[in-house]
């Protein structure tokens, strides 16, 4: 594992030194793609399914998508085809300055399972920039005794483009007394030098005016001129000296504008004018001329315009002083950026996903990225999110991380988590940036119907109306949406001998229960069957209850006579001994009842006698005798 800085991890605690992380499913090498600068937007840059070995149906079914190091979407990814195309003109200088080669990093992420594969697109230059001077006219002073083979430094041309499109050749105007000489300097920037070809008379010519051109390489070559104005002075035989050549101070980025910097000064041991001294900004870009200023007579260098360490950390300035007869000196000023923590730290997210499915570990919520623009601690991040949460922040590569849930989730626990993602630096005082995303949980059919008891007892009077309801059966689900529909059934019946069909009836949406037709206790005293409850979810829950019906007696049976047989046509005769004594059994009356309970208890009573005080009956029993 290749470290850059250093970095820390602690269950939801990372701490990143920008970190080079490489992945056992990411690929480590990193697949070039060239393009010219300037290319119009929805060019095509490379086939990534092609590229990747995967069919387009892959492509978008695992949600492949194009992330960028820097952020900018400068490319798009046609999950329909598969190809990779420009989503915006590029523009090298822009993008690299003079960086050489320019590369765009960016990465393909693919996801189920994640994985991600490393690209650089690599920026052509083409010659786009013409070769411009910061100044509109240069004032060159020279004595007219400068000797032949005098050279004089001239600010140099500068060109965005690189290579064979960049600064290549300087030419000058014809005249007798000056040719150019090319100077290639160490930075690799070639710098012009007039050279005195021939002696110059202060009185024959005290001005001469020339034009300085500059060529770049390209096909056709562009160039950009300026005007030399060159003043023959009198002798002056001695150059300002500086107290010391290199100049070094360090300034916080922070620094008020107009604040001193520093004071540059040099010395020249002529008398008068000659012996007076300017200073000027040599060889110095439109940056530096733009954030620093000198005092031509003092030689104080002012801040001019912010300071910004996370552009620029250094400026490296070059400094001439120039007496009053045209002879200088130059020295170096290098001016170092001090980085203060005023930047917060700052998250990039790629792609989320606000709603998961319960039941599922180490579902991908958030892709994202983070940085901090200033240096040291102040950009060292601590990146994290609370700890009572089922989630976890894992590293990827560089400073990218993912946010996944650490194991299955229940829906019916808690269907919502909110959960903020903290990012802060180590500078002092501490800066941090906070993200926040609300995850939904989506439901999973992982619940069966339970009913509010493990069975039901009905009770309903023999004789009822037909379709009367007789109780109702209820079932409810933890679920949600269409997986917490519950409809209710009758289920098959196992006793053959039972007609369910013809007897109760079930609505499917409320589970109320109704009977069918007019039941007869004589005929059914009870039955039961099982009633079940299925959920709409897929693949679809149910389970099941036991519902005992029982019929409840009506006194709808008159008693009936099995003794003495009931016969129209005669009366039923008994024989009793003319000796018979009070008691005297005579018969017993024997009748039944089809009800049951208190509507089956018979009672006996004479209702007619042709001597109403010879025999009698008991009540309880139905038997007869004299005088009883």
């Amino acid at each position: 594992m290749g470290i850059r800085g250093a970095c820390t991890l602690r269950k939801r605690q990372v701490l990143v030194f920008f970190v080079l992380l490489g992945l056992s499913w990411a690929d480590t090498e990193s697949t070039r793609y060239f393009v010219a600068e300037e290319t119009e937007i929805g060019s095509f840059v490379t086939n990534l399914a092609r590229d990747l070995g995967l069919e387009v149906e892959e492509m978008s079914s695992r949600e492949a998508r194009v992330v960028s190091d820097d952020n900018e979407k400068h490319l798009y990814l046609d999950l329909r085809t598969g190809d990779l195309l420009l989503n915006k003109k590029l523009d090298r200088e822009e993008l690299c300055g003079s960086t050489e080669p320019c590369v765009l990093h960016f990465q393909v992420v693919l996801e189920n399972p994640l994985q991600f594969f490393r690209a650089e697109l690599h920026i052509r230059d083409i010659n786009d920039h013409s070769p411009t001077f910061l100044d509109k006219e240069i004032l060159i002073k020279i004595s007219e005794s400068a000797t032949i083979g005098t050279t004089i430094l001239i600010e140099n041309a500068q060109d965005l483009d690189v290579g064979s499109n960049s600064l290549q050749n300087y030419t000058i105007s014809p005249n007798s007394h000056f040719y150019i000489k090319i100077q290639d300097n160490e930075d690799g920037k070639i710098y012009p030098e007039l050279v005195l070809d021939r002696a110059l008379d202060h009185e024959e010519a005290p001005e001469l005016t020339l034009t300085l051109t500059a060529l770049d390489g390209g096909s056709p070559p562009r160039s950009g001129t300026t005007l030399v104005l060159i003043k023959v002075l009198d002798i002056n035989d001695n150059a300002p000296e500086f107290v010391q050549n290199l100049y070094e101070v360090q300034v916080q980025e922070d620094t008020p504008i107009g604040s001193w910097i520093i004071t540059i000064s040099a010395k020249d041991l002529d008398t008068g004018n000659y012996g007076k001294i300017w200073y000027t900004f040599f060889h110095a870009s439109e940056d530096i001329r733009k954030t620093f200023e000198i005092n031509s007579i003092s030689g104080e260098v002012n801040l001019r315009s912010q300071l910004d360490f996370e552009i620029i950390q250094s400026y490296s300035i070059n400094i001439q002083a120039t007496d009053g007869g045209g002879l200088s000196e130059k020295c170096t000023l290098l001016v170092k950026v001090l980085d203060i923590n005023d930047n917060p730290p700052e998250i990039t997210i790629s792609s989320i996903t606000k709603t998961i499915p319960e039941n599922a570990s180490e579902t991908l919520v958030a892709l994202f990225s983070v940085r901090d623009q200033d240096s040291g601690d102040n950009g060292r991040i601590l990146c994290s999110i609370q700890d009572d949460l089922p989630f976890i922040l894992k590293p990827t590569f560089k400073n990218f991380f993912t946010l996944v849930s650490e194991k299955a989730l229940d829906r019916e626990s808690r269907a919502k988590y909110n959960i903020t993602i903290t990012v802060t630096d180590l500078g002092t005082p501490r800066l941090k940036t906070e993200y926040s995303i609300t995850v939904l949980i989506s439901d999973v059919n992982d619940n069966v119907p339970a009913f509010t008891q493990v069975s039901y007892t009905l009770m309903v009077r023999e004789n009822n109306q037909p379709a009367l309801q007789i109780g109702s059966v209820s079932a409810t689900d933890r679920d949600s949406g269409t997986n917490a529909q519950i409809t209710y059934s009758l289920l098959p019946n196992q006793d053959p001998h039972l007609p369910l069909a013809s007897l109760v009836s079930i609505n499917a949406d409320n589970g109320q229960l109704f009977a069918l037709r007019a039941l007869d206790f004589e005929a059914l005293q009870a039955f039961e069957f099982h009633v079940g409850a299925t959920d709409q979810g897929s693949p679809a829950l149910s389970s099941q209850t036991l519902v005992r019906v029982m019929v409840l007696d009506e006194n709808d049976n008159p008693p009936f006579l099995l003794y003495p047989m009931q016969n129209a046509s005669a009366p039923c005769t008994e024989l009793v001994p003319r000796a018979a004594e009070q008691g005297y059994l005579v018969t017993k009356v024997v009748a039944v009842d089809g009800d049951s309970g208190q509507n089956a208890w018979l009672s006996y009573q004479l209702l007619k006698a042709t001597e109403p005080g010879l025999f009698g009956v008991w009540a309880h029993n139905g038997e007869s005798g004299l005088g009883t």
